[in-house]
């Protein structure tokens, strides 16, 4: 019956079944709900209440999941902090409940007040669990700071939290459990879900009858029956909203020029420094975390506690603290010239990068001996792909020691690391400006768009509703707001503000949550919002080479590690796993038949992500190099959104120009004609049946994506010299999205430096805060 329920719920919600609840009948018990079935992991959140006018403070709700869900729970007000928390799961056949709160970023305890009554549609069978409740004194409750509450009588954003990780202590309602696996929010007209007393009482008595689905044409309005919130808005004179790379380097400047910065992130904590407490069990008793650890990198993409994804975003993005730095291998080049020279798009007076790159140098040089004993480890299949290179001409420079030399080169892989340790910005630039008092720091926090007056920002409106009442923090007079949720997070965010092309703004305006919260038609700002987007086609060749140790191929890394290696990072964080996967880069530049020069970049690791082949190999041998094409990619596409809000490509940038692809063929035969000159070097992806030609023609969309997406909200189109968007006043974007062309490398020092750039600008114009 359970598996009927989630087909029977599916077409109620329609077009806005990702972003926004409505009603829906449940078969079981015959209650007209009104809340949503979310897409990622089917689990179905409700919520009905008595009549509007009684001023009740309770409600019936039920949760609806697969077996397979270790937990889920659901905040109907919208946020984790000082919140009405509600949270099940299965044992033994029936339903484990709790009402929980919190007042920080850690485990919710126990909440007083709240009385849970289990209905008796409540099950659980082979292929779900349901929970239907009655929750009294649920509607207002007491905080530390004041009162907050459901907002019953308008539009809330409830969130909601999944788990695929079962509860320490499955028998106890009070069990500990892992951060959850996912979590997201949507939009619920509140004011709609009422019914009458008499039917209330019956479904609260656990009584069934047949619910019936509102007109959904004119919703009802009235009065706000209480307080939603007490929390202040506090203005602030910069908001920054991201703490990726660009935006911690933004409001590191930004705090450490005096001025009252609030940073918002919409995930968590990281590293453990900063709060982060996931690791392995090899790494208990310890501050080390998985982001911590440079060698559990490939980790990343095969953990089914993938909670640092951003669910929204159709491509691998960071939704936690460093953004895409916090979960990336970590290559660490400095910016050559080419990266910010005007023949790629760049203003000429972005052109003397040197000062901003000494900055950045000065607080993160970058190190290819990321080990605390200063030893390189399993280097072999670097070796390997020297040999390889030699023959062509390649010649063997420190990297960073020659940041424009980059034609027939190859060193030592750079990383970003700091003691053996992920760095970044998070480990330099967020340690010294979260220490400041004029700092705020916001995450579990989603800035859904910014509010506007014609060309004038005045705040930011977020998922967190306890502030103001509407999740509404405002600028000062002369305050500026800064977007730096990334390539495919600060378009949306702009779309759903009113600036971008027409067909974007109008999948916002049929939105019933989003297009409320639009300006006027009139107020629009048209700009390329989205176009212009480039990233770095990238192809594998695997190979097998009889002196290489593929390290199991990182499979084990998490749960089993060698135990030498394993004892060696948590005692000194040095060995293997000081390193990420990485071993070795080279570049080289081609001109194609157009006259226009590309670079190539390599990527050397031990172990492959993917092997084609039936001829037989030795799977402890193998070893990957990664091809990408780099600076001077002529090809682009398009970022933009769907009718539920999802971020996506549009249009793949990669081969929409057949030069692109031609230069990428180029370099990729050249490297394979030498492999005849390195002694038990076997390639066996693409093996002896498939030429490269035609590997690279079958290759998969979905495999070329290296996630380096750059120019969205590209500079001299979207943002002027100084990063301001087009026709406004004090809206800027310090983050990948600006920059109009593939940096050389792997781009996250060269977002950095422009972020120290974009920041000085910022400061130095007249009129802000």
């Amino acid at each position: 019956m359970l598996r009927r329920l989630g087909l029977c719920i599916l077409p109620l919600l329609g077009s806005v079944f990702a972003q926004s609840g409505g009603p829906y009948i449940d078969p079981d018990n015959g209650v007209t709900f009104y809340g949503i079935t979310e897409p990622a992991h089917g689990v179905t959140y409700g919520f009905v209440f008595p009549p509007l006018d009684q001023n009740s403070t309770e409600f019936i709700g039920e949760i609806v999941a697969p077996i397979a869900a270790g937990w889920a729970g659901v905040a109907p007000g919208g946020s984790m902090l000082r919140n009405l928390l509600l949270v099940a799961w299965p044992n033994a056949g029936k339903i484990v409940r709790s009402a929980r709160y919190a007042t920080s970023y850690a485990l919710p305890t126990a909440m007083s007040g709240p009385v849970l009554t289990d209905l008796p549609s409540s099950k659980v069978n082979e292929t779900h669990w349901k929970w239907v409740y009655r929750c009294q004194n649920c509607v207002t409750w007491s905080t530390d700071t004041g009162t907050n509450s459901i907002p019953v009588s308008s539009t809330g954003v409830p969130a909601w939290a999944f788990s695929s990780r079962a509860v320490q202590t499955p028998s106890d309602a009070q069990s500990t459990f892992v951060q959850h696996t996912d979590f997201g929010f949507f939009g619920l007209d509140f004011s709609e879900a009422h019914v009458s007393d008499s039917q209330y009482q019956l479904w609260a008595s656990g009584g069934t009858g047949t619910g019936t689905l509102p007109p959904t044409s004119s919703p009802t309005t009235s009065t706000p029956a209480g307080p939603t919130s007490t929390v202040p808005a506090v203005p602030y004179d910069y908001i920054v909203v991201g703490s990726g790379p660009g935006g911690l380097v933004t409001a590191d400047r930004l705090s450490e020029a005096g001025k009252k910065v609030l940073l918002i992130e919409r995930g968590g904590p990281s590293l453990g420094f900063t709060g982060g407490s996931y690791q392995p069990d090899w790494l208990k008793g310890t501050n080390l975390t998985k982001f911590d650890t440079p060698g559990l990198f490939e980790t990343m993409f095969s953990d089914d506690n993938s909670f640092w994804w951003c669910k929204d975003i159709t491509v691998f993005a960071g939704c936690l603290l460093g953004g895409g730095s916090a979960i990336n291998g970590g290559l660490w080049w400095l910016p050559p010239d080419f990266d910010f020279s005007p023949n790629y798009g760049w203003p000429r007076s972005w052109a003397n990068h040197l000062p901003y790159s000494a900055k950045l140098k000065a607080r993160l040089p970058g190190t290819d001996t990321p080990s605390t004993d200063g030893k390189r480890y399993l280097m072999q299949s670097a070796d390997v792909t020297a040999q390889l290179l030699k023959p062509a001409g390649y010649t063997n420079i420190t990297i960073n020691n020659s940041p424009n030399s980059k034609n027939r080169v190859y060193g030592y892989s750079t990383f970003g690391f700091l003691g053996g340790k992920r760095a970044g910005p998070i480990a330099t630039y967020y340690k010294s400006a979260i220490t400041r008092k004029n700092l705020s720091y916001k995450p579990n926090t989603m800035v859904l768009n910014v509010v506007r007056n014609g060309s004038t920002i005045t705040g930011v409106k977020t998922s967190d509703n306890v502030i103001g009442g509407n999740g509404v923090i405002p600028l000062t007079p002369k305050g500026r707001v800064i977007l730096s949720a990334g390539s495919f997070g600060t378009p949306r965010i702009l779309f759903r503000s009113g600036i971008g092309p027409s067909d974007m703004v109008n999948l916002v305006k049929a939105d019933p949550v989003a297009g409320p919260l639009l300006p006027p038609q009139q107020q629009w700002i048209n700009l390329p919002v989205g176009h212009n987007v480039s990233d770095n086609p990238s192809i594998n060749l695997v190979f097998t080479h009889p002196s290489i140790d593929a390290y199991d191929n990182w499979a084990n890394v998490w749960s089993s590690p060698r135990p030498v290696d394993a004892e060696q990072y948590a005692t000194n964080q040095s060995g293997v796993f000081a390193h990420a996967s990485p071993r070795l880069n080279f570049w080289r530049a081609y001109t194609g038949r157009d006259k226009k020069v590309r670079y190539i970049q390599g990527t050397a690791r031990p172990g492959a992500a993917s092997i084609t082949t039936d001829n037989p190999f030795n799977a402890t041998q193998i070893m990957t190099i990664t091809v990408y094409l780099s600076t001077g990619v002529t090809s682009r596409g398009r970022i933009g959104i769907d009718a539920a809000m999802k971020a996506l490509p549009l249009v793949d940038p990669w081969f929409t120009d057949p030069i692109d692809k031609e230069v990428l063929l180029q370099g990729l035969n050249d490297i394979v004609a030498n492999i005849p000159k390195v002694s038990g070097l076997t390639m066996i992806t693409p093996d002896n049946t498939t030429t490269v030609k035609d590997y690279v023609d079958a290759y998969s969309p979905a495999s070329m994506n290296s996630n380096h997406w750059v120019g969205s909200c590209s500079i001299n189109h979207v943002v002027d010299q100084n990063t301001k968007v087009l026709s406004t006043n004090n809206l800027f974007v310090v983050d990948a999205s600006i920059i109009p062309s593939m940096p050389m490398g792997n781009p996250q020092a060269s977002i950095m430096v422009m972020a120290e750039q974009a920041v000085a600008k910022i400061l130095a114009l007249p009129g802000g805060a």
